[in-house]
Protein backbone atom coordinates (compact mmCIF):
# COMPACT_ATOMS: atom_id res chain seq x y z
CA UNK A 1 0.00 0.00 0.00
CA UNK A 2 2.15 2.80 -1.37
CA UNK A 3 -0.12 5.52 -0.01
CA UNK A 4 0.92 4.70 3.59
CA UNK A 5 4.24 2.90 3.07
CA UNK A 6 6.21 6.16 3.13
CA UNK A 7 5.37 6.44 6.84
CA UNK A 8 7.47 3.30 7.51
CA UNK A 9 10.57 5.11 6.25
CA UNK A 10 9.85 8.61 7.53
CA UNK A 11 8.37 7.79 10.96
CA UNK A 12 8.94 4.09 11.68
CA UNK A 13 8.12 4.17 15.41
CA UNK A 14 4.67 5.68 14.85
CA UNK A 15 4.03 3.47 11.83
CA UNK A 16 5.03 0.14 13.34
CA UNK A 17 3.44 0.85 16.71
CA UNK A 18 0.19 1.53 14.88
CA UNK A 19 0.27 -1.35 12.38
CA UNK A 20 1.38 -3.94 14.94
CA UNK A 21 -0.67 -2.97 18.00
CA UNK A 22 -3.94 -1.91 16.37
CA UNK A 23 -4.48 -5.45 14.99
CA UNK A 24 -3.82 -6.83 18.48
CA UNK A 25 -6.59 -4.61 19.85
CA UNK A 26 -8.83 -5.77 17.00
CA UNK A 27 -8.04 -9.44 17.71
CA UNK A 28 -9.00 -8.98 21.39
CA UNK A 29 -12.48 -7.60 20.56
CA UNK A 30 -14.31 -10.96 20.23
CA UNK A 31 -12.88 -12.18 23.53
CA UNK A 32 -13.87 -8.97 25.31
CA UNK A 33 -17.42 -9.31 23.96
CA UNK A 34 -17.66 -12.98 24.97
CA UNK A 35 -20.14 -12.91 27.83
CA UNK A 36 -19.21 -16.39 29.07
CA UNK A 37 -15.59 -15.37 29.48
CA UNK A 38 -16.58 -12.17 31.31
CA UNK A 39 -18.80 -14.10 33.73
CA UNK A 40 -16.74 -17.24 34.29
CA UNK A 41 -13.25 -15.75 34.16
CA UNK A 42 -13.47 -12.04 34.99
CA UNK A 43 -9.74 -11.91 35.74
CA UNK A 44 -8.98 -12.94 32.14
CA UNK A 45 -11.44 -10.31 30.88
CA UNK A 46 -9.65 -7.68 32.97
CA UNK A 47 -6.20 -8.82 31.82
CA UNK A 48 -7.26 -8.78 28.17
CA UNK A 49 -8.93 -5.40 28.75
CA UNK A 50 -5.64 -4.00 30.03
CA UNK A 51 -3.87 -5.36 26.96
CA UNK A 52 -6.61 -3.90 24.72
CA UNK A 53 -6.24 -0.51 26.41
CA UNK A 54 -2.43 -0.55 26.21
CA UNK A 55 -2.52 -1.57 22.54
CA UNK A 56 -4.92 1.29 21.79
CA UNK A 57 -2.88 3.79 23.79
CA UNK A 58 0.27 3.08 21.80
CA UNK A 59 -1.42 2.43 18.43
CA UNK A 60 -3.64 5.48 18.87
CA UNK A 61 -0.70 7.77 19.62
CA UNK A 62 1.11 6.35 16.60
CA UNK A 63 -2.00 6.80 14.47
CA UNK A 64 -2.38 10.38 15.64
CA UNK A 65 1.18 11.17 14.61
CA UNK A 66 0.62 9.50 11.23
CA UNK A 67 -2.54 11.57 10.74
CA UNK A 68 -0.78 14.81 11.64
CA UNK A 69 2.07 14.09 9.23
CA UNK A 70 0.10 12.51 6.38
CA UNK A 71 0.65 13.57 2.79
CA UNK A 72 -2.94 12.57 1.93
CA UNK A 73 -4.17 16.10 2.54
CA UNK A 74 -5.88 17.96 5.35
CA UNK A 75 -9.29 16.29 5.02
CA UNK A 76 -7.81 12.80 5.38
CA UNK A 77 -5.44 13.98 8.10
CA UNK A 78 -8.25 15.56 10.08
CA UNK A 79 -10.47 12.48 9.63
CA UNK A 80 -7.83 10.05 10.82
CA UNK A 81 -6.63 12.45 13.52
CA UNK A 82 -10.15 12.78 14.90
CA UNK A 83 -10.48 9.00 14.85
CA UNK A 84 -7.21 8.64 16.81
CA UNK A 85 -8.19 11.21 19.44
CA UNK A 86 -11.66 9.70 19.89
CA UNK A 87 -10.23 6.17 20.00
CA UNK A 88 -7.87 7.17 22.82
CA UNK A 89 -10.45 9.22 24.73
CA UNK A 90 -13.37 6.80 24.46
CA UNK A 91 -11.26 3.79 25.39
CA UNK A 92 -9.61 5.63 28.27
CA UNK A 93 -12.98 6.76 29.61
CA UNK A 94 -14.41 3.24 29.29
CA UNK A 95 -11.49 1.77 31.20
CA UNK A 96 -11.76 4.43 33.91
CA UNK A 97 -15.44 3.54 34.35
CA UNK A 98 -14.50 -0.13 34.80
CA UNK A 99 -11.93 0.83 37.41
CA UNK A 100 -14.64 2.75 39.28
CA UNK A 101 -16.93 -0.27 39.15
CA UNK A 102 -19.59 1.23 36.85
CA UNK A 103 -20.10 -1.83 34.68
CA UNK A 104 -23.13 -0.51 32.77
CA UNK A 105 -21.43 2.72 31.68
CA UNK A 106 -18.18 0.80 31.05
CA UNK A 107 -19.96 -1.55 28.66
CA UNK A 108 -21.56 1.36 26.77
CA UNK A 109 -18.29 3.20 26.34
CA UNK A 110 -16.47 0.06 25.30
CA UNK A 111 -19.10 -0.55 22.59
CA UNK A 112 -18.11 2.87 21.27
CA UNK A 113 -14.42 1.95 21.56
CA UNK A 114 -14.98 -1.27 19.65
CA UNK A 115 -16.83 0.65 16.91
CA UNK A 116 -13.77 2.85 16.53
CA UNK A 117 -11.43 -0.16 16.60
CA UNK A 118 -13.49 -1.70 13.79
CA UNK A 119 -12.68 1.33 11.63
CA UNK A 120 -9.67 -0.70 10.49
CA UNK A 121 -12.00 -3.33 9.03
CA UNK A 122 -14.34 -0.76 7.49
CA UNK A 123 -11.37 1.02 5.89
CA UNK A 124 -10.13 -2.21 4.34
CA UNK A 125 -13.55 -2.84 2.84
CA UNK A 126 -14.08 0.69 1.56
CA UNK A 127 -10.73 1.09 -0.21
CA UNK A 128 -11.22 -1.91 -2.57
CA UNK A 129 -14.87 -0.96 -3.09
CA UNK A 130 -13.83 2.55 -4.15
CA UNK A 131 -11.31 0.98 -6.54
CA UNK A 132 -13.93 -1.37 -8.00
CA UNK A 133 -16.21 1.63 -8.50
CA UNK A 134 -13.33 3.32 -10.32
CA UNK A 135 -13.34 6.32 -7.97
CA UNK A 136 -9.98 8.10 -8.17
CA UNK A 137 -7.91 7.38 -5.07
CA UNK A 138 -7.24 11.06 -4.39
CA UNK A 139 -11.00 11.61 -4.26
CA UNK A 140 -11.93 8.47 -2.33
CA UNK A 141 -9.26 8.38 0.38
CA UNK A 142 -10.13 11.64 2.17
CA UNK A 143 -13.79 10.59 2.23
CA UNK A 144 -12.89 7.10 3.47
CA UNK A 145 -10.86 8.73 6.27
CA UNK A 146 -14.25 9.74 7.69
CA UNK A 147 -16.52 6.97 6.39
CA UNK A 148 -14.37 4.26 7.97
CA UNK A 149 -15.38 5.34 11.48
CA UNK A 150 -18.29 7.80 11.58
CA UNK A 151 -20.96 5.24 10.50
CA UNK A 152 -19.47 2.70 12.95
CA UNK A 153 -19.86 5.20 15.76
CA UNK A 154 -23.42 6.03 14.69
CA UNK A 155 -24.32 2.32 14.83
CA UNK A 156 -22.66 2.04 18.25
CA UNK A 157 -24.73 4.99 19.50
CA UNK A 158 -27.89 3.33 18.21
CA UNK A 159 -26.96 0.13 20.06
CA UNK A 160 -26.11 2.01 23.27
CA UNK A 161 -29.28 4.12 23.17
CA UNK A 162 -31.66 1.44 21.89
CA UNK A 163 -34.59 1.24 24.31
CA UNK A 164 -34.26 -1.73 26.58
CA UNK A 165 -37.47 -3.66 27.01
CA UNK A 166 -37.73 -6.66 29.26
CA UNK A 167 -38.17 -9.91 27.44
CA UNK A 168 -41.65 -11.33 27.81
CA UNK A 169 -41.93 -15.08 27.74
CA UNK A 170 -45.19 -16.44 26.58
CA UNK A 171 -46.55 -19.50 28.28
CA UNK A 172 -47.83 -22.32 26.20
CA UNK A 173 -51.60 -22.21 26.00
CA UNK A 174 -53.27 -24.54 28.45
CA UNK A 175 -54.65 -27.60 26.77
Amino acid sequence: MEFVAYHAHMRPIAFYSHVILAPIALALVPFQLWEGLRQRRPHIHRLMGRLYGLAILIAGLGGLWLAITTMAGPVAGFGFGTLAVLWLAVTGWGISLAMRGDRVAHRRWMIRSIALTLAAVTLRIQIPVSMMLDIPFDTAYPVIAWLCWVPNLVVAEMIVRWPRRPLVRLRAAAQ
